[in-house]
Order: structure tokens, then C-alpha cells, then sequence
């Protein structure tokens, strides 16, 4: 292991960040009686802390202790929020607010905010997240991640790949996420088998969460290489309702 790298990055679930990770070293730690597993590259480091805030803070503070980074980042897929925000799109948002108390951590980068809210949100709910905060997108975990950051006097920032865009209904899933961040998957695929009116979606979704690794996982590769940008290729997107 390099000790103290340059920058940790916070994912959710391994499948984000998988072709990212290809070929890195997968080293097992404990922190607080809990065992992480984390990707050594280089001067980079990631660990998957699972889905929801208080999976994402854990995470954050294991990876704080265990490798004292410089810098620390949320990565993963977002919601959009507004028409004009796609899948596929790498968003760096200017802005993170937490749902939960509506404090807002700014990154020093990118455009735009980012909602961290503490459930999946449906279509309705979008529009009701977009008109109350402002924000172009919405994720679970990016808050925690930033208050982990501040607590330690550290820079924060965080990078996203649109996965479900405005329109896009998401399927019943918060029933199938473990207290501990995981997806059941097997339960899940129990659930959408004896129900074909969520096959389509579910099908939409799996393409459009393949295409948002695909563009994450570029980005995340760019930057670590030193030819990324701090901001989103389409950045007007996200500026628009600023």
C-alpha cells in the first residue's frame, strides 16, 4: 500500500465503479469492528461504502483514518432533476446540499447543485426536489461524504454520472436496500420476476445504468491521469436553474 494518497474516493456499489477498479489492488481493513474492502491504484484509493447516508459516512471516516488522503471524493450515479440533464452526462456539481437540514457544502469546482436525499425518488418527487432546492441532480450518499470531509478539515468534492434521467420512473427499490448499504439482489430479482410490467423499466434501467459506469469510469480514469476537467463537458446543463 502507498501510504497517504493523494485522493479516496466514496462509491456506492462496486458495479459504478468496476471497469475503474480493473487491475487494482483489493486490500481488506477493518475500522470501528466493521471491514471495508479498498482499491489501492496509484495514488488513488476507493472503497465501495454501500447505499444511503449513513453507509457513505462510515465509509468516509474508515478511509480518513486508515489512509489520512489529502483529498476525499463522492463518486457514483445521480438522478436528474432537470429535462435537460441526460444519462451519461458526468456531472461535478458546484454545490452539495444535504436533504436532511438543508446545509450546503461547496466544492471549489464544477457547476450547478447536488441533492443528497435519503431515499430513491420517483417522478413526482423530482419535480418537487428540483422546484425546493435548485438542484440539477440528486444521489444518496454525497452529503455524508462531505460532512466526513469537513469534520476533518479536508477538501471535499464529488463527481456523478446521470443514470435515471427526469422522466424516467425508478422501479420499488428502497424495500431491497439492507440497513448496512447493500442491494439484495436476489430479492429483488424474486420480486420483478412475477411482475412484468417492470420489465421494460427495469430494462431501461440496466442500459442506462451501464452507460453511466461507462462515463463515470472514462471521467474518474481522466482525472486520475491528469486530462479530466473540472467541469462536465455539457455543463450548461446544470447551470440552468442556478
Amino acid at each position: 500500500m502507498k501510504p497517504n494518497p493523494k485522493l479516496v474516493m466514496i462509491a456506492a456499489l462496486e458495479r459504478e465503479i468496476r471497469p475503474l477498479v480493473k487491475g487494482w489492488n483489493a486490500v481488506e481493513r477493518e475500522h470501528e469492528g466493521r471491514r471495508f474492502r479498498f482499491y489501492e491504484g496509484g495514488d488513488r484509493v476507493l472503497v465501495c461504502a454501500g447505499i444511503g447516508f449513513q453507509p457513505a459516512r462510515r465509509a468516509a471516516e474508515a478511509a480518513i483514518a486508515l489512509y489520512q488522503p489529502a483529498r476525499i471524493q463522492s463518486v457514483g450515479f445521480a438522478g436528474a432533476l432537470l429535462p435537460n440533464v441526460k444519462v451519461g452526462e458526468v456531472f461535478i456539481p458546484a454545490i452539495v446540499i444535504n436533504g436532511k437540514d438543508n446545509s450546503r457544502s461547496e466544492t471549489g469546482v464544477g457547476e450547478g447543485k447536488l441533492l443528497s436525499f435519503d431515499s430513491v425518488v420517483g417522478v413526482v418527487q423530482k419535480s418537487k426536489l428540483a422546484e425546493a432546492y435548485g438542484a440539477q441532480a440528486v444521489d444518496m450518499e454525497a452529503a455524508a461524504v462531505a460532512l466526513a470531509a469537513h469534520a476533518h478539515q479536508m477538501e471535499f468534492s464529488a463527481v456523478k454520472a446521470i443514470s435515471d434521467e427526469v422522466g424516467f420512473e425508478m422501479p420499488p427499490m428502497d424495500h431491497f436496500i439492507s440497513p448496512e448499504g447493500g442491494f439484495q439482489t436476489g430479492r429483488f430479482i424474486a420480486f420483478s420476476a412475477i411482475r412484468p410490467w417492470l420489465w421494460t423499466s427495469l430494462a431501461h434501467l440496466a442500459a442506462n445504468t451501464s452507460r453511466a459506469t461507462r462515463s463515470l469510469c472514462a471521467y474518474l480514469k481522466d482525472q486520475q491521469e491528469g486530462k479530466a476537467r473540472d467541469f462536465s463537458e455539457s455543463k450548461a446543463s446544470f447551470a440552468s436553474s442556478k
